[in-house]
């Protein structure tokens, strides 16, 4: 599976990771529905270093597309608002 973080590249990311990017996800979800700046901030930047941990970065030059799209870790809760589907960022 490949995962883009915006503003900073690609991710190959291999299924058997996905379970626990999901639990990360989850936590990011309760953060942006109860409102909660703070634990958002230090959930979204979980989730995208387990991205970078449990990923490779994909080939630059490829033009493979995403198979998910996370938000930059500089986002702001409203803007993660808008993004979320109902069942988080990661589906699954």
């Amino acid at each position: 599976m490949i995962i883009r973080i915006l503003g900073e590249g690609q991710y190959d990311v291999p299924e058997s990771a996905l379970d626990e990017l999901n639990e990360l996800d989850g936590v990011v979800d309760s953060a942006v529905r109860a409102g909660n700046e703070d634990a958002f901030a230090d959930a979204l930047r979980a989730l995208l270093d387990g991205v970078r941990r449990v990923g490779t970065p994909h080939e630059v030059e490829s033009l493979d597309s995403s198979d998910l799209i996370l938000p930059m870790a500089d986002a702001s809760l409203a803007e993660v608002q808008d993004l979320l589907a109902d069942d988080g960022l990661i589906p699954g």
